[in-house]
C-alpha cells in the first residue's frame, strides 16, 4: 500500500493549527488542513504490511491501507466508498476521534505514524465539496417500523443503516436539535455543526424522521413507542454525571461539565441567553476557574473557559502523572497511557496530578465558592493487588476558584423515565444488559446501543454499536440481513 519506500522518504506532517492567540477569539475550527499534494505524500507513507494492525486499533474496522493508497495515487472518489463502508460519519470521527489506528500503526514503533485522522477527514471534506456525499434510499420499503431513542452517534448509525435497507425510522431526541452529545457537548472549536447538519438532511433524504424536543418516558409514553413500533433501539447515551458530595458541594458556582458546555454550544447555535441558559448563565469571564478531572471532557471545559476569558484556568487530576513515553515493547499495538497534552491545553491551563479535593470553601456569606481545599495522594497496592489511594499526611492546600466545573466522567445512563418504565436489567456497572453480538436487552423487541450499553465511551465506539445494532434488528425483524455486521 502506499509507495514502497515512502515511510523512508516522506516525513510525517501534521495539520497546522491556527495560533492561540487567534483561535481564542472564537469558537470557530482552527486546525488548517494540507492540500491535496501534501495529503497524498501522507497517504504515500502507509506501508505495505504483512498484519495492518491498524485495523486492531480502529472500532468501525476501517479499511485503513486500501484508502491511504488511493489517496496517494489520487482516486479520492474510490477513497470515499472504502471509507463510508465502514464508518458512516467520517467526518465526526476525523476530528474528534482520539485516532487509536494511529496507535496501533506499524510506524508508531518508532514514534512515527501515518497520519491516518487526518487523511480519513481529508477524504470525507472532500467527498462533501465535490458533492459526492448523495442520499442512499431503500428501492423497495419492508413496512417495518423502528423507533430510535437518542440522536448521538450510535442513533444515527443505526438509524442510517436500518433506513437504507428499507425499514420506516423515526428517531427521537429530547434535545430540542438533534446530535446529542455531538451537539451540545463537544465544543464548536472541535466540531462545527453544520457537519451534523448536512448528514441529518441526507437522513432525511433517506426517510429518516426526526423527531427533536421529545422525551420518551417523560412527554411520549414508553407503552405508545413500543405499541406503535416493530422494534426499538435505546441510544440514549450514559449521560448521568459523577458528583463529588464533599463539604460545600451546595455552594453557588459548582456546576456538572456538560452543563456548561451545553450553554456555550447553544450560544453558538444563536440562541439567546436566556434560551442557552435557561436564564442561570454558567460563564467564565473574568474568573478563576478550577475544572475537576483530567479527561476529554475536561479538556473541552478549558477550551471554553479560555474563550470565555477566564482569569486563570486549573485542571486537577486524581491519577498520577503519565509517563513522557510509553514502553512501546509492552504497549504496542494497544493505546499507550503517556503524558498527553490537548490543543485546550496549550492554550493555558496549570494542570496538577495527585490531588484530591477535600470541601469547596465558600465566600463570607456561604454562598459562593471562592476556593478549594485539596489535599495530595499517593497511589499504591493493597493486599488483593488493587491500587489505593492514600492521603498523603501535611499536604493540604487550597485554591482560589469562582467557578468549579465537575468532569469526573459518568456513571451510566439516566434512570428517570424511559429506562425506569422498561424495567430493564442492568449489568454491574449500572448501563443497560445486553451482549454485543445481538445487542438485546431484556425486553424482545427492544435493544440497546452505545454509550447506554457499553458505559462512557468514544464517538467511534458509539457508532460501531450503531452499525451493530442495525444489523440485529434487521435480521430479527426479516429473519436474515445483508447489512455488514
Amino acid at each position: 500500500m502506499g509507495k514502497a519506500t515512502g515511510f523512508l522518504e516522506i516525513d510525517r506532517q501534521e495539520a497546522a493549527a491556527a495560533p492561540v492567540a487567534e483561535r481564542l477569539r472564537h469558537f470557530d475550527e482552527f486546525i488548517l488542513p494540507l492540500d491535496a499534494q501534501d495529503m497524498a505524500a501522507q497517504g504515500a507513507r502507509c506501508m505495505d504490511c504483512g498484519i495492518p494492525f491498524c485495523h486492531q486499533g480502529c472500532p468501525v474496522d476501517n479499511i485503513i491501507p486500501d484508502w491511504n493508497d488511493l489517496v496517494y495515487r489520487g482516486d479520492w472518489h474510490r477513497a470515499l466508498e472504502i471509507l463510508h463502508a465502514t464508518n458512516n460519519f467520517p467526518e465526526f470521527t476525523g476530528r474528534i476521534c482520539p485516532a487509536p489506528c494511529e496507535a496501533a500503526c506499524t510506524l508508531n514503533i518508532t514514534d512515527d505514524p501515518v497520519t491516518i485522522k487526518s487523511i480519513e477527514r481529508a477524504i470525507i471534506d472532500r467527498g462533501w465539496q465535490e458533492g459526492w456525499v448523495k442520499p442512499q434510499p431503500a428501492a423497495h420499503k419492508t413496512g417495518k417500523r423502528v423507533a430510535i431513542i437518542g440522536s448521538g452517534p450510535a442513533g444515527l448509525a443505526c438509524g442510517q443503516q436500518l433506513a437504507r435497507v428499507g425499514h420506516s425510522i423515526i428517531i427521537y431526541e429530547k434535545a430540542d436539535r438533534i446530535g446529542g452529545l455531538l451537539r451540545y457537548g463537544i465544543p464548536n472549536f472541535k466540531m462545527e455543526k453544520p457537519a451534523i447538519d448536512r448528514r441529518v438532511e441526507q437522513m432525511v433524504a433517506e426517510g429518516v424522521e426526526f423527531k427533536p424536543g421529545h422525551e420518551v418516558g417523560i412527554d411520549l409514553p414508553v407503552a405508545d413507542i413500543l405499541a406503535t413500533h416493530d422494534a426499538v433501539v435505546l441510544a440514549a447515551g450514559a449521560e448521568k454525571p459523577r458528583d463529588l458530595p464533599i463539604p460545600g458541594r451546595d455552594l453557588s458556582g459548582i456546576h456538572f461539565a456538560m452543563d456548561f458546555l451545553t450553554q456555550q454550544n447553544k450560544r453558538c447555535e444563536g440562541d439567546d441567553e436566556a434560551t442557552a441558559s435557561g436564564n442561570a448563565p454558567i460563564l467564565a469571564q473574568g474568573k478563576h476557574v478550577v475544572v475537576i478531572g483530567g479527561g476529554d471532557t475536561g479538556s473541552d471545559c478549558i477550551g471554553t473557559a479560555n474563550r470565555q476569558g477566564a482569569a486563570s484556568v486549573t485542571q486537577l487530576e486524581i491519577l498520577d502523572r503519565p509517563p513522557e513515553k510509553e514502553n512501546k515493547s509492552l504497549t504496542w499495538p494497544h493505546w499507550p497511557l503517556k503524558m498527553r497534552t490537548s490543543s485546550s491545553q496549550e492554550e493555558g491551563a496549570e494542570r496538577e496530578w495527585n490531588v484530591a479535593t477535600s470541601r469547596f470553601i465558600g465566600d463570607e456569606g456561604g454562598r459562593q465558592v471562592r476556593a478549594l481545599q485539596l489535599h495530595r495522594v499517593r497511589w499504591q497496592d493493597n493486599s488483593q493487588g488493587r491500587m489505593t489511594m492514600k492521603e498523603i499526611t501535611g499536604s493540604r492546600f487550597d485554591i482560589a476558584a469562582d467557578l468549579v466545573l465537575l468532569a469526573m466522567g459518568f456513571t451510566g445512563p439516566i434512570g428517570k423515565g424511559l429506562v425506569e418504565t422498561l424495567g430493564l436489567e442492568r449489568d454491574s456497572q449500572g448501563n443497560i444488559a445486553a451482549n454485543d453480538q445481538d445487542y438485546r436487552s431484556s425486553l424482545d423487541h427492544v435493544f440497546v446501543a452505545g454509550d447506554m450499553r457499553r458505559g462512557q465511551s468514544l464517538v467511534v465506539w458509539a457508532i460501531r454499536e450503531g452499525r451493530q445494532a442495525a444489523r440485529s434488528v434487521d435480521a430479527y425483524l426479516m429473519g436474515e440481513s445483508t447489512l455488514p455486521g
